[in-house]
């Protein structure tokens, strides 16, 4: 009598990770609201008077470090970055979109 060896599905999604994603959240406005904790040189005010983070010519923020791909204020940053939950549904979409570009 032979043994079945179950079978395991595997996901469809890679693995989800900050530090082997290419930071796509990143290149997204960021309002900021009352007292952030976010350094000024950070902060941009966009067209209609809101504080925004400041992003560069490429679009991406001004808080990554390009060549990690981290957040260099982590600890401080804004409350949008902290509720982008790794993995929701926002995130696989971006996720999704930028590996749409390089194809």
């Amino acid at each position: 009598m032979s043994q079945t060896i179950p079978h395991t599905q595997l996901s469809s999604e890679p693995e989800v990770s900050c530090s082997s994603c290419a930071a796509c959240c990143c290149q997204l406005e960021v309002l900021l609201f009352g007292d952030s904790g976010v350094p000024p040189r950070y902060i941009d005010t966009d067209q209609w008077g809101g504080e925004v983070m400041r992003r560069l010519d490429d679009g991406w923020c001004v808080a990554l470090d390009r060549d990690s791909m981290r957040c260099t204020i982590y600890e401080v940053r804004p409350l949008i970055c902290r509720e982008f939950e790794l993995g929701a549904v926002e995130c696989l979409e971006q996720r999704r979109g930028i590996a749409g570009a390089y194809r």
